[in-house]
C-alpha cells in the first residue's frame, strides 16, 4: 500500500510503497489466494499433468528468526481446518472442502523427502478413504526396493505419521496392488508380489488392454513404474498423485493445503533437499502450498537455472519480485506472492529499501545508504520505515549521506518503551548490556529481588528466545542499540552512574553463574560465553575490580583451545585501566595463532609496560612473550621470560619450568632437558617433554610410548588442547618408524586439531606428513609451500623440521647431493646454538661423519644415537623397496 506520509512529504512525485502487514492481512492474503487457485482448479480446461504452465498455486511468508512464522502457520492450518480467529472473518471457499497438511522442514525434526510425500499421501489416506492406485502400487515399489524388511506400517508408526492420520495409507495400498493383481488375473500368490504386479502392470498399460484402460489415462505411470526406484524417481511421483486427486468423484474431492514450515532448513551448497521439493511443488498444482522461511524463494530467479528444475518469472510468475522482473504472462495472473513477516534478512532490508523510496522506477535511496541503513537496523522493520522518513526529509534541503543514517532513532526507542512498564522498563536497560541473559542475568542485572518484570519482558516481542542456547534470551539489535546510543528523554532515564552500577551487578552475576559452573559441570562452551560478555562490560564501562575474570582467563588459557573471544575492538590508544589491558592481553594470546609473533611479542610487551594488570596477570604475559620470542628464535630473551616466570613461583610456574627444560633441550643440553622431568609432573606436561628428548635420539619407541602416556593423561583431564599436541608428536615419532601406522596418527591429530585453532601444531602435522611419505616422489614440492605457510605464519622455528624432513627424504633415496644441500640449510638456521643437533641427526642418517667435534649432550652416547637414526633410514629403504 502507498506510505502516505511520504507521499506528502515531497512536491515530487515519488513512489513509497509499505511492505508491512499485520497477522490479518496476512489470513487476507492466504484467503485470496486460495480462492484464486479454487476457481483455477474447478475452471474448464484446467489439467493437472499439464506441466509447461505457470505455476501460481503457492504463497510464501518470510522474515528473520523468532517473529512468529512457525506460529503462523500453525494458525493457519488450524484456520484452514475450521478453527479460525474470530476476527480473521468468513471463508471465501463454501462447497470446496480443504485439507490442511503442516510438514515441520527444521533440521531439528529431522524430515526426509520421503516423510514429506508419505505425509501428504497419509493425509489423504483418511480424507478420502479410497485408495489412489497409481500413485499407491509405485509407492509400494518403491519401498519394497528402497526399504526391504521395513514394513511400511512400521515405518508410518515410528514416525508418529500413524498417531496423526490412522492406518489407512498401508491398507490402501495393499488394496490397490491387489485390485490391480485381480484385474489382470494374476495368481494370488503372485499378486502379492509389487515387482511382479508392476511389470505385469506396465505390460498391460503398454498394449492398452481394457481392463486397465483407467490407469492408462496417465501417460507417465507405465515410465514412472519402469525406472528403478530411487529417491529422485519418488520425487517424480507426486504427479501421480495430482492425476488421482483430480479423478477422485465429487463426494470425495478434495483440495490439499500443504504448509511447509521452516523452508530455509532445506538449504545447502547443492539445493538437494529444494530440488525435490520444488519439484514437488510443480507436479502437484491442483493442490495449494503455503511455504515459510527466513529469505523469500528464489525460483523466479533464472540463475538458479541448472541447480532447480523450474525456474525464472515466466514459471513463477507470483515470486518474480526482482526489479524488472517479467510481468505474469496471463491475463489475471496474481502478482506478488511473497510477503515479509517482520524483520527482515540483510539482502530483504536491501531489497525493501530499494524499492521503498522510487523515482521514475530507480531505486531513489543509494546502495551505500543502504548499506548503512540495513546495518543499522538489525533487520527490524521499523528502522528501515523511519530511515526511509528521514531519507525524505534531508533531502529537502541537502543530498543525504551515509554518515546521515550511521545511528538509532531516538523515535524507535521511545516507541518500545512506551509500551513497557515501569519495571520492565528497568529490566530492558540493565539486559541491553549483555549479549544474552536468562531471567537470573537479567534480575539480578537490573538490581531486583523478583524475577517477574524479567519473565514479563521476555514475552515482549523485542525479546527473541532460543532455548537451545546458554543464555535463552536475546534483546533485538537494533532495540539494544537505541537504548545505548539514542538520547533517553524519559522521566526514568538512568544516569551514568544507574549504568555503571547496573554493569558492576552485569558482570558479578555473570562471575556467580560461571563459578557455579565450574563446581558442578565445567563447560568450556560456558567458559568462553562469560568471559566474551564479562570482558565487554568490564572494557566499556571502565570496571576496575577484575574479580573472577582473573580467574576465567587462567582457565581459557590453561588448555590451548582458542576458540575466538571477539573481544571489543581495540583502539589505537595504550590500555588505560585493568580491564583493557586484560582485553588486550587476552586478544593477543588469542590473535598470535592468526598474526605473526613477532606482533604478538611486541603486543605483549606493550601490555606489560603499562603496568596495569595485576601480579597473576603479569605472569600470564610475561609466560606468552617468552613463547612468542622462542617461536621467533630468540632463545635468549625467551629463556629469561620463563625464568621470571618459573621465580615468582605462581601458578605458571610449572608451565615455565617445561619451557625451560624445551630450551634446554633445544640448545642440545640433553641431560638438563631430562634431570627437569621428574619436576614437571602434569601440569609441566612430563609426558611431552620425555617424548620429545627421546624421538630426538631416534628412540622412536620410547617417545611414542611417552606421548601415548601423556595423551591418556590429558584425556583423563579433559585437555583437549593438550590431548591434540601430544597426539601431533606422537604422530611424528611413528611418522620415522612406521609409515603406515603414521597414516592413522596423523588422521587423528587433525581430527583433534578440528576447531583448536593451534596453528603451530597444524603445521607440525603438514611437516609430519613429509617424514611420513620421505622416500616418495612430491615430498620436495611440499615441503617448499610449507615453507612458505611456516614464513607467513610467523614460526621460523618449524623451517628447522622441515629441513629435517627433507633431509630423512634425501637420505633414503640417497640423493647426496640434495642432502649436502639440506644440510647446509639446516647449519645456517642452527648457526645460534639451538636445533643445532638437527644438523647432526642429518648427518647420522645419511652415515656421513661430522665436520668437527659436536657440542650436543646426548643422554647416550653419540655412536648409540648415529645407529639409531641410521636403522631408521635403512628400514624405510627396505620398506619402500620393490617386491617387499
Amino acid at each position: 500500500m502507498t506510505d502516505l506520509r511520504a507521499l506528502f512529504s515531497s512536491n515530487e512525485s515519488i513512489d513509497a510503497s509499505e511492505a508491512f502487514t499485520n497477522r490479518q492481512r496476512q489470513w487476507e492474503l492466504v484467503a485470496s489466494a486460495l480462492e484464486e487457485h479454487l476457481r483455477r482448479i474447478t475452471a474448464p480446461g484446467f489439467d493437472p499433468a499439464d506441466l509447461e504452465a505457470p505455476r501460481t498455486h503457492l504463497i510464501v511468508f518470510h522474515g528473520v528468526g523468532g517473529v512468529g512464522k512457525s506460529t503462523l502457520v500453525r494458525k493457519l492450518q488450524a484456520a484452514l481446518g475450521g478453527t479460525r480467529p474470530a476476527q480473521w472473518g468468513e471463508p471465501v471457499w463454501a462447497g470446496h472442502r480443504l485439507l490442511p497438511v503442516r510438514i515441520d522442514l527444521a533440521r531439528s525434526a529431522g524430515t526426509t523427502f520421503e516423510d514429506v510425500v508419505l505425509t501428504v499421501r497419509a493425509a489423504l489416506a483418511t480424507a478420502v478413504a479410497r485408495p489412489l492406485p497409481a500413485f499407491d502400487i509405485a509407492l509400494r515399489r518403491y519401498w519394497e526396493v528402497l526399504h526391504p524388511g521395513d514394513p511400511l506400517d512400521a515405518y508410518l508408526e515410528r514416525g508418529g505419521l500413524v498417531s496423526r492420520f490412522g492406518k489407512a495409507l498401508p491398507q490402501q495400498t495393499q488394496t490397490a496392488l491387489s485390485d490391480v493383481a485381480q484385474a489382470l488375473l494374476l495368481p494370488g500368490t503372485v499378486g502379492t508380489v509389487v515387482g511382479e504386479v508392476t511389470g505385469a502392470l506396465v505390460g498391460a498399460l503398454r498394449e492398452r488392454r481394457q481392463t486397465v484402460r483407467a490407469l492408462a489415462a496417465c501417460a507417465r505411470l507405465a515410465p514412472l513404474l519402469e525406472t528403478e526406484p530411487d529417491l529422485e524417481v519418488l520425487s517424480f511421483y507426486p504427479h501421480l498423485l495430482a492425476w488421482e486427486l483430480n479423478r477422485l468423484p465429487e463426494e470425495k474431492k478434495v483440495t490439499p493445503v500443504i504448509l511447509l514450515d521452516t523452508f530455509e532448513d532445506t538449504a545447502d551448497r547443492q539445493r538437494d533437499l529444494e530440488r525435490l521439493l520444488q519439484r514437488l511443488v510443480w507436479l502437484m498444482p491442483n493442490c495449494f502450498f503455503v511455504i515459510s522461511g527466513r529469505s523469500r524463494l528464489q525460483w523466479a530467479d533464472p540463475a538458479l537455472h541448472g541447480q532447480l528444475d523450474y525456474t525464472g518469472p515466466a514459471a513463477w510468475p507470483g515470486l518474480a519480485t526482482a526489479p524488472g522482473a517479467v510481468p505474469p504472462p496471463r491475463t489475471g495472473a496474481p502478482g506478488g506472492r511473497q510477503h515479509l513477516i517482520g524483520d527482515l534478512s540483510p539482502e530483504d532490508c536491501d531489497d525493501h529499501l530499494a524499492r521503498r523510496l522510487a523515482k521514475d522506477g530507480r531505486p531513489l535511496i543509494s546502495p551505500a545508504i543502504r548499506a548503512v541503513i540495513t546495518a543499522r537496523s538489525h533487520g527490524l522493520p521499523l528502522h528501515l520505515d523511519l530511515a526511509a522518513s528521514r531519507f525524505l526529509e534531508i533531502r529537502r534541503t541537502r543530498e543525504p549521506q551515509p554518515a546521515d543514517f550511521d545511528h538509532t532513532f531516538p523515535a524507535l526507542l521511545a516507541r518500545t518503551l512506551s509500551d513497557l512498564t515501569a519495571d520492565e522498563r528497568h529490566v530492558l536497560r540493565a539486559v541491553s548490556l549483555l549479549d544474552a541473559f536468562d531471567l537470573d542475568l537479567a534480575t539480578r542485572a537490573a538490581g531486583l529481588t523478583q524475577q517477574a518484570p524479567a519473565r514479563r519482558l521476555t514475552q515482549r516481542p523485542i525479546v527473541t528466545e532460543n532455548p537451545y542456547a546458554l543464555w535463552p534470551y536475546h534483546l533485538h539489535g537494533a532495540i539494544r542499540s537505541a537504548l545505548t546510543e539514542a538520547d533517553d528523554h524519559t522521566d526514568d532515564r538512568w544516569t551514568p552512574a544507574d549504568w555503571h552500577q547496573a554493569a558492576t551487578r552485569a558482570l558479578a552475576a555473570l562471575g556467580d553463574q560461571w563459578a557455579t559452573n565450574v563446581s558442578l559441570t565445567p563447560s568450556r562452551m560456558f567458559l568462553v560465553a562469560c568471559l566474551r560478555q564479562g570482558l565487554r562490560l568490564a572494557r566499556d564501562h571502565r570496571l576496575t575490580g577484575l574479580g573472577w575474570l582473573i580467574e576465567a582467563a587462567h582457565a581459557y588459557t590453561d588448555d590451548s583451545v582458542w576458540e575466538p573471544l571477539a573481544l571489543p575492538t581495540a583502539t589505537e590508544q595504550a590500555p588505560d585501566t585493568p580491564a583493557d589491558a586484560l582485553a588486550e592481553l587476552l586478544t593477543a594470546i588469542v590473535r598470535r595463532q592468526h598474526e605473526h609473533r613477532q606482533r604478538t611479542a611486541e603486543r605483549l610487551t606493550a601490555v606489560l609496560d603499562s603496568g596495569l594488570l595485576p601480579a597473576e596477570l603479569t605472569e600470564m604475559a610475561l609466560y606468552y612473550r617468552a613463547k612468542a620470542h622462542k617461536d621467533l628464535g630468540l632463545n635468549d630473551a625467551s629463556r629469561t621470560g620463563m625464568q621470571q616466570v618459573a621465580d615468582i613461583g605462581g601458578r605458571l610456574a610449572p608451565k615455565a619450568r617445561r619451557g625451560l627444560a624445551n630450551l634446554a633441550r633445544l640448545a642440545g643440553d640433553f641431560p638438563t632437558a631430562l634431570a627437569a622431568v621428574p619436576t614437571l609432573g602434569w601440569k609441566g606436561r612430563h609426558h611431552r617433554v620425555l617424548g620429545d628428548i627421546h624421538w630426538s635420539h631416534g628412540d622412536t619407541a620410547q617417545a611414542i610410548a611417552a606421548f601415548e602416556a601423556g595423551r591418556a593423561e590429558a584425556e583423563q583431564h579433559g585437555a583437549a588442547g593438550e590431548r591434540a599436541m601430544t597426539q601431533v608428536r606422537l604422530a611424528l615419532a611413528v611418522s620415522f618408524a612406521d609409515p603406515i601406522r603414521a597414516d592413522d596418527e596423523l588422521t587423528l591429530a587433525h581430527q583433534l586439531l578440528d576447531g583448536l585453532d593451534q596453528r603451530a601444531n597444524t603445521l607440525l602435522a603438514h611437516t609430519v606428513a613429509l617424514i611420513k611419505d620421505a622416500g616418495t616422489s612430491s615430498v620436495t614440492d611440499r615441503a617448499q609451500n610449507l615453507h612458505t605457510d611456516i614464513e607467513n605464519a610467523g614460526l621460523p622455528y618449524l623451517h628447522r623440521f622441515v629441513e629435517l624432513a627433507l633431509a630423512f627424504h634425501h637420505a633414503v633415496r640417497s640423493e647426496d647431493q640434495d642432502l649436502a644441500a639440506t644440510i647446509g640449510r639446516l647449519r645456517q638456521l642452527t648457526a645460534t646454538g639451538d636445533f643445532a643437533y638437527f644438523t647432526d641427526i642429518a648427518h647420522y642418517m645419511a652415515g656421513l661423519p661430522l665436520p668437527g667435534p659436536s657440542a650436543i649432550r646426548w643422554t647416550t652416547s653419540e655412536e648409540h644415537v648415529r645407529t639409531a637414526w641410521r636403522r631408521l633410514v635403512q628400514a624405510r629403504q627396505e620398506h619402500l623397496r620393490p617386491g617387499r
